[in-house]
């Protein structure tokens, strides 16, 4: 039951994160919107590329077999987040050095150092099966960051005003923290050189095909702002930012709840159930990211005439198919092809995939640039045939452990797309009719999947 709250929490968390993009999308003009876009795309990779590497190794040895192990771990990985955060306010200050506004880069700087630390301290209460308090903190952080960055925005209207909310959202949520972690009681901690060297040698790789991950977007958000200008990218962006989050979600509520039966299976001496234990946790990414990707396709221009503000509607709705294969592609490479190397800690494949996918993403994305000038149709479409060659190196790495795919979850959920592609390519005339039909051929054919994923998934139901 508790991992079912987990999940719940992230269900909460993206749509608490979807509404707040609309809402700011609102609220900001255009040229702000892209700042604000460009601003959390620029923190969400401070965060990541300063502690990742120490979430990382928390996944990997927190919180150790006994209370003295975890002591070790918790005030090595305290001294490890204080010395990064250092680092960040230094990344801030050199910012300045190359034109960021000094208000902008401390603010910038501030999120990144509390968006880090508090995903590592959720990282750690998900490791200690605390599923939870894991559950209402996340939500808590959700709310209040939602909260804080709209009356930010409602403010000044700036993307200033906006990131001075987001700070304050995360300075109030870790007071909440403070309060109510106060009668939980620790063995007391210690740094240990050598859990940190374990934590660096482990983490720091692993970390470094993350922060490729999220170079590609960011990369490509910067192509399009400065191609097409803050203004008219503004649209383009709003789809990147909008629609690339239920991908994350899927991939990141699944995997925090599945794959440590993957690792566990593959860490036993017998590894006769390793193919099928693959196979099913294959399976189960790449059909739910599927059946989300018709969803999305169908909700397309009905959510766009509702909730998107009417300035941006035009290039909104032709990027946002663009945004739709993209990010399912790039999901499914970065979370299901590159298991085998997380699982042997081939660490060269990592970094080699994922260097990969974001020099093909971006390099394609700027020669269509060149060529086509601001378009973004042709921009996103050559990001999206990068995501596609960088998909079938990944696929390489996919098929060099040995897994059992059950084959007809992932047949329904493909054919569940055609009918929301089709709408969307040759739509009827009335919009509502095209979004009914859509959303009942969606609909059904997500129900079949689903009970083919059950079936598929019982065995390790019954036998966990």
């Amino acid at each position: 039951m508790a991992k079912v709250f987990a999940l719940g929490a992230y269900v909460y968390q993206a749509l608490i994160a979807f509404g707040l993009l609309i809402a700011a999308a609102r609220i900001l003009p255009p040229s702000e919107y892209a700042g604000y876009s460009i601003f959390i795309a620029v923190t969400q990779f401070g965060a990541i590329a300063f502690f990742e590497w120490i979430r990382f190794a928390t996944t990997r040895f927190y919180p150790g077999g006994s209370p003295l192990a975890e002591a070790r771990q918790r005030g090595t990985i305290l001294v490890e987040a204080l010395a990064c955060a250092g680092l960040t306010v230094i990344a801030g200050l050199i910012a300045m050095a190359f034109g960021v506004p000094p208000l902008l880069a401390l603010l910038g700087a501030g999120v990144s150092i509390l968006q880090g630390a508090s995903d590592l301290h959720l990282t750690m209460l998900r490791f200690r099966r605390r599923f939870t308090a894991f559950s209402w903190i996340q939500g808590v952080r959700a709310s209040l960051l939602a909260v804080a960055t709209i009356v930010g925005a409602s403010t000044g209207g700036t993307v200033t005003s906006a990131a001075g909310g987001l700070l304050a959202g995360y300075l109030l949520y870790a007071l909440v923290i403070a309060v109510a972690d106060r009668r939980t009681r620790y063995t007391r901690g210690r740094f240990v050189a050598e859990v940190a060297r374990a934590h660096f040698t482990y983490g720091s790789v692993a970390a470094g095909a993350s922060v490729l991950g999220l170079v590609a977007p960011l990369g490509l958000r910067l192509i399009l702002a400065n191609v097409m200008g803050a203004h008219a990218a503004a649209g383009a962006l709003l789809a990147l930012d909008l629609l690339q989050r239920p991908f994350v979600l899927v991939v990141a509520a699944l995997q925090a709840i599945q794959y440590p039966d993957v690792v566990t299976a593959y860490d036993r001496s017998d590894r006769a159930g390793l193919p099928v234990r693959l196979g099913q946790y294959y399976v189960l990414l790449t059909t739910l990211a599927l059946i989300a990707a018709a969803g999305i396709v169908v909700l397309l221009k009905p959510v766009a005439l509702i909730a998107v503000d009417s300035d941006l509607q035009a290039q909104f709705l032709i990027a946002a198919p663009f945004v739709v294969a993209l990010a399912t592609l790039r999901a499914l490479t970065q979370n299901v092809s590159n298991t085998p190397a997380h699982l042997r800690r081939d660490l060269v494949q990592l970094i080699v995939l994922a260097l990969v996918d974001c020099v093909l993403l971006n390099v394609l994305a700027l020669a269509a640039a060149w060529t086509f000038g601001a378009d973004s149709a042709a921009i996103l479409g050559a990001a999206t045939l990068g995501a596609f060659l960088a998909g079938l190196v990944g696929l390489r790495v996919l098929v060099s452990l040995p897994a059992e795919l059950p084959m007809k979850p992932l047949f329904v959920a493909v054919a569940g797309l055609i009918v929301p592609v089709l709408l969307l390519l040759a739509p009827l005339s009335d919009p509502f009719v095209a979004t009914a039909v859509g959303l009942l051929a969606a609909g059904v054919t997500s129900l079949v999947a689903l009970w083919f994923l059950y079936r598929a998934m019982r065995p390790a139901m019954v036998s966990a």
